[in-house]
């Protein structure tokens, strides 16, 4: 079994509360995984690597599910192969955090990321399909996620991402981010579009 440290009892916070914890081995290497609620019933899964608790500097991926890539391997994104860069990155330091956070299709669920799937075959990027089907471009909220955090009871941390917004976020919500880790995917003829506009049309690092 794994040496790996015990989620620390520690006092739960308003916004979510930790539920359960295990020993999760990977191929990219030996995690907890936990598993938080918040008060309306949604969950967070979380793995954590070596002992975060007092620790500063600690590398966190902030990811958002993504059912068409993370599980179907789906080459319209590059979600998957954040995930597993993360992961795998993570996976080889002393500690680390992986916040699995239910915001598919950037907040408006998996069967509204299949409409606007469908308005982007009409010639629609991914920013004018959300918005032509009523919903602001992202409407991903990150509370949670820095709740989590706090209970976790890490410092400060070191983003993997390649979107200031994420960055912004947790400084607002009083996680100190003392650096970014970026995330660089090579773009294929099924995702190039998809990039571009996130690097033009929502500031993404690319």
């Amino acid at each position: 079994m794994s040496t790996a440290p015990q989620l620390r009892p520690v006092s739960q916070d308003p916004m979510v509360r930790h539920v359960a914890s295990a020993w999760l081995p990977t191929r990219f290497g030996d995690f907890r995984i936990l598993g938080f609620v918040d008060e309306e019933g949604q969950e967070y899964v979380v793995l954590t690597r070596g002992d975060v608790a007092g620790a500063e500097d600690v590398p966190v991926r902030l990811h958002s599910e993504c059912f068409t890539g993370d599980v179907l391997g789906s080459l319209r994104c590059d979600c998957r192969e954040q995930l597993e860069a993360s992961l795998r990155f993570i996976g080889h330091s002393e500690r680390g955090v992986v916040l699995y956070l239910p915001h598919e299709g950037r907040g408006i669920g998996l069967l509204n990321k299949i409409r606007a799937y469908a308005l982007q075959e009409l010639g629609l990027d991914t920013v004018e399909a959300n918005l032509a089907l009523g919903f602001e471009s992202d409407l991903r909220t990150w509370g949670a996620a820095a709740a989590i955090l706090r209970i976790l009871q890490v410092r400060s941390i070191r983003l993997l991402t390649n979107n200031p917004d994420k960055i912004e976020a947790m400084d607002q919500l009083g996680i100190p981010v003392t650096g970014r880790i970026p995330l660089r995917m090579k773009p294929t003829r099924f995702n190039r579009r998809y990039l571009d506009t996130k690097r033009d049309k929502c500031g993404h690092l690319l």
